[in-house]
């Protein structure tokens, strides 16, 4: 069985691949039941997004694990991929800005990818 964090570097490694900007980590483990980690990266447009999407669940699904739940599409501004211990979410830059996760999970963990 892969750990939480084995995945959540999978996720990062993919999104990094297809050239994601910002990706971040948010370790929720201590503050929340959703999940032990959140990435939070951005694609410049809906082509890289669906990209990003496609390749984070290529990795996973290699790693033995399949998405819970998917929501968004390839015309959507932010995507959510649920894999129960990481929860991975793709937006366009706009929308990173706009629902600012970050500043809402800030009693998490905040971490680079390479803390991982």
């Amino acid at each position: 069985m892969t750990s939480s964090r084995e995945l959540a570097k999978l996720a990062c490694t993919a999104l990094s691949e297809k050239k994601a900007e910002d990706i971040r980590v948010i370790d929720i483990s201590e503050i929340s039941v959703l999940a032990d980690f959140f990435i939070i990266a951005n694609g410049t447009n809906p082509n890289q997004i669906q990209a990003m999407v496609d390749a984070v669940d290529e990795s996973l699904t290699k790693a033995g694990q399949q998405v819970k739940q998917i929501e968004g599409n390839q015309h959507s501004s932010w995507v959510l991929m649920d894999y129960r211990d990481i929860i991975v979410h793709i937006f366009s830059k706009e929308d990173r800005l706009f629902y600012d996760l970050e500043r809402i999970w800030r009693d998490g963990k905040a971490m680079e990818p390479e803390e991982l």
